[in-house]
């Protein structure tokens, strides 16, 4: 006699796959700050083109000179044009923090996925993300680019670490609850296979807090980077970066302020439109904040 298998439930995602991005003009802050990071993103993607000067040129002879019409923002102590190393330091600065806002949420939603699944590893692996938490951040990343060298691949690693255990302990929390749902159980019961679970009815649930945590990540990358390179234990002080031109102004700031100025505005205005856009999505992407309009 055949044994009839029942089909599996049809099981609505209750978290979009494709969230809307329309939230990102409805206040002017928030347009402002969308506006404010698309043009520091596009100048630094198309810095080749337009930029004045070749940002590691050494013209000793130009050294610390005013604005003028051949140096918009001046020059440094060696005689390189502020304005091109601005640019191409932007280049690297958006790098690190688009690069470790991707591989810690890659790498944290593997482990979350993991932890929060299967409970009899979950207690390993969140000590081992407890105690990578307990280092503090800065004082970590010295260590890793003190033994391993000062590089765009070591900072970037450095950086990356100490945000994974924050995105794998998000993931866990989401699926840890959403583990419990009627359609997940119900899943399981009638032999859906592990990665049909994962990538059908658990993922769809991390999307939004994801994209929250990676504004986050972005935002505290970038300025990871700068406190490092401040520090001296950062990318090679040649390379053009918004951190390594405000630790080479440091020493003539009271003769001329703008080296720090210009880079730190950069660095600010970089980093408030990242964490604006965060809230904006925290806001548009929550549930509750839906359910809460919903109910008016």
């Amino acid at each position: 006699m055949a044994i009839e298998t029942l089909p599996e439930p049809s099981i609505p995602i209750t978290t979009p796959l494709r969230p809307r991005f329309g939230f990102l003009t409805e206040t002017p802050i928030i347009a402002v700050a969308t506006i404010c990071l698309g043009l520091i993103v596009a100048s630094a993607i198309v810095a080749p083109l337009i930029s004045p000067h070749d940002p590691l040129l050494l013209v000793p002879a130009q050294r610390l000179k005013p604005s003028s019409a051949q140096f918009w923002l001046g020059t440094d102590a060696y005689g390189r044009d502020v304005l091109s190393r601005i640019l191409y330091g932007g280049r690297v600065s958006l790098l690190i923090g688009l690069g470790s806002a991707l591989i810690s949420i890659g790498v944290g939603l593997l482990i979350g996925l993991v932890s929060g699944f299967f409970k009899w590893v979950d207690a390993v692996l969140m000590r081992i993300m407890d105690g990578l938490m307990a280092i503090p951040s800065v004082l970590l990343a010295v260590a890793v680019v003190s033994l391993s060298g000062a590089s765009i691949a070591t900072v970037l690693i450095a950086i990356t670490i100490p945000e994974v255990p924050r995105v794998a302990r998000l993931v866990r929390s989401v699926v840890l609850s959403a583990r419990e749902e009627p359609y997940v159980e119900a899943a399981i019961s009638v032999g859906s296979s592990l990665p049909k679970i994962m990538w059908r009815h658990l993922m769809p649930n991390t999307i939004a807090p994801l994209i929250v945590q990676g504004t986050y990540v972005c935002a505290s990358a970038i300025l990871t980077e700068a406190i490092l390179s401040f520090l001296g234990a950062g990318i090679n002080p040649e390379t053009p970066t918004w951190g390594n031109m405000m630790a080479e102004g440091r020493v003539y700031f009271q003769l001329k302020p703008s080296l720090i100025f210009w880079p730190g505005l950069m660095l600010s205005l970089a980093i408030l439109s990242i964490n604006l856009i965060g809230d904006a999505a925290r806001d548009a992407l929550d549930p509750r904040m839906k359910k809460r309009e919903g109910g008016k």
